[in-house]
C-alpha cells in the first residue's frame, strides 16, 4: 500500500499550470499516450490498443480526482475493451469467416447504436446523481455512454466509429472546460479535428464507398 500511495503522490504532482490550472504527470502521460493511439488507429495498426490501455488507466486517476466518476470508470471500461479490441484486431472475424476488415455497420445498427445511448445516458446520468457526489451527472453520462458505443464499433472496425467518437469529443471539450483540465482539453481538441480525419481514411478503406464520401 506504502509503495502504491507513493506512486499516486508522484504520478499527481503538478508539472506545471495551464489557465491557472495544474496539469499532472498522470495527465500528461495520458496525453502523450492518447495521441500516439488516435495515430495508430488512423492507420489501422493494433499497436494502437496496447496505447490505449495504458492512456486509460492513467485517465481514469485523473478523472476520478476531478470527480468525474463516470469519466472515470469508462476509462476501467476501455482498458477492458482495450483488451478486447486488440485481441478482434489480431484474432477477430466478420460475418463472413475472414479477417476483420473495415467496413460500415449499415442503417439498423446506427439505429440500434443511437437507441443504446439514448436509454442508457438518462439512466447513468440518474445513478450518478444518485449516488455520487457529481456536480455535472448528466453531462458527464453523455459522453461515457456514447464513448462505449464508439469503442465497439472500433474493435469491430466499422466506420461509423469515427462519427461516434466525433460527437463524443465535441461533449467532452466542453465538459473539461469546466472542469479546468486543460490539457486534456487540448488533446480532445485534437481529437476532434483527428475523428473527422480518421472518418475520411477509412471511408476510403471500406467496401462500397460512394465517391462524393472521399
Amino acid at each position: 500500500m506504502n509503495a502504491i500511495s507513493s506512486f499516486w503522490d508522484a504520478a499527481a504532482w503538478p508539472l506545471f499550470t495551464v489557465f491557472g490550472a495544474p496539469v499532472t504527470l498522470m495527465e500528461a502521460a495520458g496525453f502523450v499516450l492518447a495521441v500516439a493511439m488516435v495515430l495508430f488507429n488512423m492507420r489501422v495498426n493494433p499497436l494502437g490498443w496496447p496505447l490505449a490501455i495504458l492512456s486509460s488507466l492513467l485517465y481514469c486517476a485523473v478523472f476520478a480526482h476531478s470527480k468525474l466518476y463516470g469519466e472515470a470508470a469508462l476509462q476501467i471500461v476501455f482498458a477492458v475493451l482495450g483488451a478486447w479490441g486488440w485481441w478482434q484486431w489480431l484474432r477477430g472475424r466478420g460475418d463472413d469467416g475472414q479477417s476483420l476488415a473495415v467496413r460500415r455497420i449499415g442503417a439498423r445498427g446506427v439505429f440500434a447504436g443511437v437507441a443504446f445511448v439514448l436509454l442508457a445516458w438518462p439512466l447513468l446520468g440518474w445513478l450518478l446523481q444518485r449516488h455520487t457526489d457529481s456536480d455535472v451527472p448528466y453531462w458527464d453520462a453523455f459522453p461515457t455512454v456514447a464513448s462505449l458505443l464508439g469503442q465497439y464499433l472500433l474493435g469491430r472496425k466499422y466506420v461509423e466509429n469515427w462519427p461516434t467518437w466525433l460527437v463524443v469529443n465535441i461533449a467532452s471539450v466542453a465538459l473539461y472546460m469546466h472542469k479546468g483540465l486543460w490539457l486534456t482539453v487540448l488533446l480532445y481538441a485534437w481529437f476532434v479535428l483527428m475523428s473527422g480525419a480518421g472518418w475520411r481514411a477509412w471511408l476510403k478503406l471500406a467496401p462500397g464507398r460512394r465517391p462524393a464520401a472521399a
